[in-house]
């Protein structure tokens, strides 16, 4: 049987494999999914006939939200202590369809690893196993030529998964975690929060097009400052509103405005580049808030955050896409939405719109 492991946040693996199984049903594919609880993988099967690999080709992993990253399984093997990189290689070897052509391997760790040993392992096997491939013909030279990558998923130091991934449709990062350091001025971590969304949502090599250029920005629910710290790093004049006091050091910049008002309520005079919202509040309110913002041209690019609800998380998304979806077709303005349950995000979703046209 054909199988996909997603990855996701360790306690949403069924919100990943729901989001799964109806993006394979509203592409053609038949399949079901088995979570692994708290370990942040769902196994994904697919019967048949289609191979695993045509659900990376019908889907894009952009429009996944729970599911931050994936790869086509191979198989599973047993690694003995004396020789892991010589069963790697025999199991690759007998494998019954062979695998595509790869010039790099990337080991992966679940999510919550604790196992210290077993990552500076992973970090130190990377060169000997990769060596060992090349000597046998199952690794190319060249990376550029090639259009997947092999992937080692090690849940403990006895056994592997292996597979692969596609250059085109898989994580910018892997596993979709983006590695970021908190600097010591700013006011709050909430900060990574916001660079991440950029990292995830913007195109790498546009990024001064949507950042640069001393843009004009609202942050509603500010304080203490975040995520106006990081718009004041792009250079940005930024106003932000929030009845709770800002860090002194930001409004010390001179390129921040304290608006003390409720988030939800105030509104620019004229429209501005860019919204962010990082209320807790009720999801479908925050929703709104952003088809109202981008609807009427008060701003080009929003990234804002639903808080979604313990037992129905899945479906509260399904819904605030709806909100989202029709209330901008509504008002007539072309849009890119985009979401994903970030690393940095805990129960909360973080949303992309940027106004087209």
């Amino acid at each position: 049987m054909e199988q996909i492991l997603a990855f996701c946040r360790p306690g949403f693996e069924a919100e990943a494999g729901r989001e799964l199984t109806d993006f394979a049903m509203e592409s053609g594919l038949y399949g079901f999914f088995e979570p692994a609880r708290g370990e942040g993988i769902v196994w994904f099967s697919l019967p048949g006939p289609e191979p695993a690999e045509e659900l990376l080709a019908r889907v894009s992993l952009e429009n996944l939200v729970f599911v931050r990253d994936w790869l086509v399984v191979l198989g599973r093997l047993e690694l003995p202590a004396e020789d892991r990189v010589g069963a790697v290689i025999s199991g690759l070897r007998q494998l019954e369809g062979g695998m595509p052509e790869c010039a790099r391997v990337e080991i992966r760790l679940p999510e919550n690893n604790v196992d210290k040993d077993l990552g500076n392992f992973a970090r130190k096997w990377v060169a000997p196993l990769s060596k060992g491939l090349r000597g046998a013909g199952l690794l190319q030279a060249v990376e550029a030529d090639t259009l997947a990558r092999l992937e080692i998923f090690l849940p403990d130091f006895s056994q592997a998964v292996v597979g692969y991934s596609l250059r085109d449709n898989r994580a910018r990062f892997v596993g979709g975690i983006p590695r970021l350091r908190l600097p010591a001025s700013a006011p709050s971590r909430s900060a990574l929060k916001l660079e991440e969304a950029w990292k995830v949502f913007l195109p790498p090599e546009q990024e001064l097009d949507y950042l640069g250029g001393g843009k004009k920005a609202a942050d509603l629910g500010a304080a203490p400052g975040g995520w106006t710290w990081q718009l004041v790093r792009q250079g940005m004049l930024v106003t932000a509103v929030d009845n709770g006091p800002m860090d002194p050091d930001l409004m010390a910049s001179g390129q921040v405005e304290h608006v003390r008002a409720d988030g939800y309520s105030w509104r620019p005079k004229r429209g501005i580049d860019w919204m962010v919202c990082d209320i807790v509040d009720q999801p479908r309110k925050t929703a709104r808030l952003a088809v109202d913002w981008v609807g009427s041209g008060l701003c080009r690019f929003t990234v804002f955050n639903l808080k979604l609800p313990m037992k129905k998380r899945y479906e509260e998304w399904l819904i605030c896409r709806e909100i989202i979806e029709q209330g901008l077709e509504q008002a007539g303005v072309g849009f890119r939405l985009r979401a994903r349950h970030l690393y940095h995000d805990r129960e909360e979703i973080t949303c992309f719109i940027e106004r087209t046209g």
